[in-house]
């Protein structure tokens, strides 16, 4: 896997110098294969009987793919739990590699579908013995697997950093980069970035479009002692920030990244000049390509938003 590759977007924090980590070269595409080989290991070391123990996990669709790939390789059979927000092109990638994908649609209590999909997890539980939940919203070894490589890497690559902008899924890749930049670089401010509409952090529920960041349920593996802010931004804001960055850049971003790299902009006016900022990106934008990057699609949600792909579109 890889964990150093980066590029600059000064132009975001005018005066200071931005790094942002792809993590969509990594071979399962994001920054969820690390995720994935920890979970399998840790299920592993449980001491479940492989290969007669199915894998069965909640997924809104890079960690699917990641686990998908890790289950394939090692002849594991594995159930991926999403839903309809997940990127058809995603589903379509865990069955390619072996996986039974299983869509659930209806809302939980607020609003979203990730309670939905656990309390189906529940109740295959308790039909199948030789069913193991992975549990990526409770597991320590995400954000262990981030702590000794993502965040390590980070520090490793970049030496001084002063904003760290790190976006909150099932806050895994938060956990652990704040843990390791918090030990190791206590001059670091973190800045947990997350989307309108998420009770991560207590705020009201609301519902979502984009999947990557943001839950209907706040996850177990989540504290906030290494934070220092956190940022709430619109989905619109993530998508018009993800085709800005594709037309005037030619970088072709995930829906999360738009998310942190608008915060990353917004923060600008208080960040001092000859600042080091990084971020992360999770994945790229061709598993968005009929999400955010489609023109009806956008229009759909969001008609305010324009783009040069949009304003050219016929009437």
């Amino acid at each position: 896997m890889l964990d150093d590759l980066f590029i600059r977007l000064d132009q975001l924090v005018p005066g200071s110098s931005v790094f942002l980590k792809l993590e969509g070269l990594n071979p399962a595409g994001s920054v969820k294969l690390k995720t994935a080989v920890a979970l399998v290991a840790a299920a592993e070391e449980s001491g479940r009987c492989f290969p007669r123990t199915r894998l069965i996990e909640s997924t809104s669709g890079n960690l699917g793919v990641a686990l998908a790939m890790v289950c394939a390789a090692k002849g594991y059979p594995l159930t991926c739990v999403t839903d309809p927000n997940a990127n058809v092109q995603s589903r379509r990638l865990m069955e390619v590699l072996g996986a039974e994908v299983v869509v659930i649609d209806v809302r939980d209590a607020h609003g979203g579908y990730l309670q939905s999909r656990i309390d189906y997890i529940g109740e295959r539980l308790r039909r199948d013995p030789d069913l193991h939940w992975l549990n990526q919203y409770a597991n320590p070894a995400g954000p262990q697997a981030h702590r000794d490589r993502t965040g390590r890497a980070i520090l490793e690559e970049i030496g001084h950093i002063d904003y760290a902008f790190i976006g909150a899924g099932t806050t895994g890749t938060l956990m652990g980069c704040a843990e390791y930049l918090r030990r190791h670089s206590p001059v670091t401010r973190i800045i947990a970035v997350d989307a309108v509409g998420s009770v991560t952090f207590g705020g009201p529920a609301a519902r979502r479009h984009i999947p990557g960041l943001g839950t209907s349920r706040r996850p177990e593996i989540l504290t906030t002692r290494n934070i220092d802010d956190v940022v709430l931004v619109p989905e619109s804001d993530s998508v018009e920030m993800c085709r800005m960055l594709a037309e005037e850049r030619g970088l072709l971003l995930g829906g999360s990244t738009g998310t942190v790299l608008s915060a990353v902009q917004d923060a600008a006016k208080n960040i001092p000049d000859g600042s080091v900022v990084v971020a992360i990106s999770p994945d790229f934008g061709d598993r968005y390509l009929e999400t955010i990057y489609n023109d009806a699609w956008v229009a759909e949600r969001w008609p305010g938003i324009s783009g040069r792909q949009m304003s050219q579109a016929p009437a």
